[in-house]
């Protein structure tokens, strides 16, 4: 099994910031990209921010200049950096890697339960 649990969500007012942590864990061989999307209320899941194994990233344009995604290999964590917060960056936000577990030979998709940012005065 694989768990990928986020941690770091909160209210927070416009302008500050938070912090985003992803740990996945279980039985994994390799994990290949890393990710973070959310869904605003009534709204569809959106891409947030990707890196790769190799560290390149790419952001949604909303988020450019403002969020940093980075990850730490050796402990299979991703962090979001989430500066200049806005009312409309309110989500829940999921975290998603890419990754083999050792029993198996494909690579395949998992998602974090969520976890809630408000930015709100």
């Amino acid at each position: 099994q694989v768990q990928l649990v986020e941690s770091g969500g909160g209210l927070v007012q416009p302008g500050g910031s938070l912090r985003l942590s992803c740990a996945a864990s279980g039985s994994i061989f390799s994990i290949d990209a890393m990710g973070w999307y959310r869904q605003p209320p009534g709204n569809e899941r959106e891409s947030v921010a990707v890196i790769t194994s190799g560290g390149s990233t790419n952001y949604a344009d909303s988020v450019k200049g403002r969020f940093t995604i980075s990850r730490d290999n050796a402990k299979n964590t991703v962090y979001l950096q989430m500066n200049d917060l806005k009312p409309e960056d309110t989500a829940v936000y999921y975290c998603t890697a890419v990754l083999m577990m050792k029993r198996d030979t494909y690579w395949a998709r998992y998602w974090g339960q969520g976890t809630q940012v408000t930015v709100s005065s």
